[in-house]
Formats: structure tokens, sequence, C-alpha cells
């Protein structure tokens, strides 16, 4: 948690006041995919990360975010589902973007591209791939974490 002038900001508070910075169209579409995501991956962690340029959402099964089965990476008003395995899912249809070697994305016009057939088999394959499996029960916790440029901007200089 974090606290500013004495009161503790939970951390749905705190991703509420990042997501305020879109539009009410993309806060309402991030909203229902999360909710989306959180009803396919209940038992998972929902690690948020606010990088200025962009908000990131992974879900995984731990507090690790390099774990993560699946991302929405959140851009101005383009929101993308990221898959850290990405080319290794099977895309007959070769929805998925992205040349990097880790990752692929789709871009999630609505939420309903969440429920197409071809994308609910790269959460399914994605979920298969996963090194640390989710946990078979419980509930799943938002997690705000600290970005890379937080952590250096606590570092002492010359480390």
């Amino acid at each position: 948690m974090t606290k500013t002038t004495g009161t503790a900001v939970t951390p749905a508070a705190e991703l509420k006041g990042w997501l305020a910075r879109l539009t009410p169209a993309t806060q309402a579409r991030v909203g229902a995919l999360r909710t989306a995501l959180r009803k396919r991956f209940p038992t998972a962690n929902e690690l948020a990360y606010d990088y200025g340029h962009s908000i990131v959402l992974t879900y995984a099964p731990s507090e690790r975010g390099i774990e993560g089965i699946a991302s929405l990476s959140i851009r101005g008003d383009e929101v993308t589902l990221v898959f850290n395995k990405g080319p290794q899912l099977p895309d007959p249809k070769r929805l998925l973007r992205g040349s990097g070697r880790m990752t692929r994305h789709v871009v999630l016009e609505s939420a309903r591209s969440l429920a197409q057939p071809e994308v609910q088999a790269f959460l399914a394959a994605a979920e298969k791939l996963a090194d640390v499996p989710l946990p078979k029960s419980g509930k799943g916790a938002l997690i705000i974490r600290p970005t890379a440029a937080g952590k250096r901007a606590g570092r002492k200089a010359g480390k």
C-alpha cells in the first residue's frame, strides 16, 4: 500500500487514479476486460504497473510479472492483450502481432474481442505453457508493483 499525507491508499484506489488518465470509453473497455480476465483467471494475481506512458496489468500465479500468463497493456486509447510466451502459441490465422523473442499481442477493440474463439484459444494455450501453474483454489489479489523507473529513482547516486 502507498501512503500519502498519513492515509493509506488501497491498491484499487491507486489503480483507479491511474486509469482516470484515460478517456471514459477506454476506462469502460479496460473495466470490462479486467472483469472478464478476473473471471477467466480467478486465482491469478493482477499485477499493476504504471510506466507513465502506459499501464500494464499482468495476470500471474505469483507476484512476479515474468510468470504472467497474459497482460493488458494500455497506451492512450489502445488496449492490447500481451502473451509472455507469444512466439510459442499456435496461431494458424496469424492474428498475433509483434516480432520480439518473448511476446506477441492482439489489439482488443472491445471487451467482446476477448470472447473471440481465437483469443480464448491463445489464453488457454498460454495458461498451459506457463512455467508456474495458477493456484487451484483461492482468489488472486490486485498488487501494485514498482516500475523500473521507480526503483531507479530510489537508488543512491553512483550505484
